[in-house]
């Protein structure tokens, strides 16, 4: 008892080593690299005369095709010795599929291209988690999980103020911004490729999916339960980028409107990087299903305020706020919590099987909210959201 008392702190500070520093760097150039492709899709969408419905199916599909695409990958590498090629392979395919949104004049060129992106994010996921959770003891999961968000979040940040710059520097050619997104994108590839070190593992006896998927905890399907209904009305927040650059453009312009709106973007992505680490730190010392409902709790208000409230600039702001801080808060104690409830040979699966959720929720989320925005407007569309929040807040608080 005595050795194990000593070791214990010890293995506490080992936490921030080459793996976990490696896999959030890669996060954090992969996301610039996207979010650049992000933040100008609503205007390079207006540019070819696309309705908010294109947006909502772009973004939806996109991530229906990446969720199946994680639960086969979370499958597959559970079963291999190494994972981490799958990691590299996936990571150059969205950086390539990201760039080639440049070559699109049509709104369906952009979903082709943006879901083969989506994609190779899809094999990748499971994965680096898989390689993130064995490279840290459980006891730092939620530092582990919450610094990777934070990373990718600083990423998330690049990306819109990049794209701010290089649209005034390239005067708003929106191609050639998005071709530069290649960059990142491979330095992410590069580091996955490099600076990660993968540990020695015994791979998992080839079983059926079926066999594989009823060996997960019962706890563990509860909790993806909440986990779908949550993310169903779980919107993309290029969705809140569209709605600030609409209510704003009356007073101040469509091109300043579209400048404040990807600010407000940078503010989201700001307060999503300073609170996902908070967040992990809360959830390796505090109760995680307490703190996640709580953070389901803050989308339901913000969903509220998105129906109820006026859309000035102050409130927008708010909003943006409010988005950033539950959405860090989600991500982050959402994955620390699904490493404690799944073994670690079984990582690859879980992982998998938890994003292949939060990827349907976002595809019905995304495609719902754009087509009850386009038919019946924004009020009801948020509306829909709110009340699946809500649900999936009280169904992480009565987790046991």
């Amino acid at each position: 008892m005595t050795t194990n008392t000593s070791e214990q702190p010890r293995a506490s500070k080992r936490w921030l080593n080459r793996t976990v520093l490696g896999i959030g760097l890669a996060s954090l150039f992969s996301d610039w690299s996207h979010e650049i492709a992000t933040a100008i899709m609503p205007a390079f969408l207006a540019t070819m005369g696309a309705a908010a419905i294109w947006l909502g199916l772009i973004e939806g599909i996109s991530d229906g095709l990446s969720s199946f695409a994680k639960m086969g990958s979370g499958y597959y590498t559970d079963q291999l010795r190494r994972r981490k090629p799958i990691a590299v392979a996936g990571y150059v395919v969205t950086a390539i599929g990201t760039a080639c949104i440049g070559l699109a004049t049509q709104a369906w060129h952009v979903l082709l291209c943006r879901a083969g992106a989506w994609l190779g994010r899809g094999v990748r996921t499971p994965v680096r988690k898989a390689l993130l959770a064995a490279a840290v003891t459980p006891e730092t999961y939620g530092r582990a999980f919450g610094l990777e968000r934070m990373m990718d979040t600083l990423g998330a940040i690049a990306g819109p103020a990049s794209a701010t710059v290089l649209l005034v520097a390239l005067h708003h050619n929106y191609s050639h911004v998005l071709f530069l997104t290649v960059i990142p994108g491979l330095l992410a590839a590069g580091v996955i490729a490099f600076l990660v070190k993968e540990k020695d593992r015994v791979h998992v006896p080839h079983i059926s999916f079926g066999e594989r998927l009823n060996a997960l905890p019962k706890s563990f399907r509860r909790f993806l339960l909440a986990v779908g209904l949550f993310g169903a009305g779980d919107f993309a927040h290029t969705m809140l980028i569209l709605l600030a650059t609409q209510r704003l453009t009356p007073q101040y312009g469509a091109v300043r409107a579209a400048t404040i709106a990807v600010s407000l973007y940078v503010l989201h992505n700001v307060l999503y990087a300073g609170f996902a680490f908070i967040a992990g730190w809360l959830a390796d010392h505090f109760n995680k299903r307490a703190l996640l409902a709580g953070g389901y709790s803050l989308a339901a208000v913000t969903g509220l305020l998105l129906v109820f409230a006026p859309m000035n600039l102050p409130m927008l702001v708010v909003i943006f706020v409010l988005a950033g801080i539950y959405v860090a808060t989600e991500e982050a104690l959402e994955d620390s919590l699904a490493a404690e409830l799944v073994d670690k040979a079984q990582h690859g699966m879980g992982f998998g099987v938890l994003a292949t959720v939060n990827g349907v929720g976002d595809f019905l989320s995304s495609v719902v909210v754009g087509i009850l925005w386009t038919a019946v407007g924004p009020q009801i569309a948020f509306a829909y959201s709110a009340a699946l929040f809500l649900i999936g807040a009280t169904l992480v608080w009565r987790l046991k």
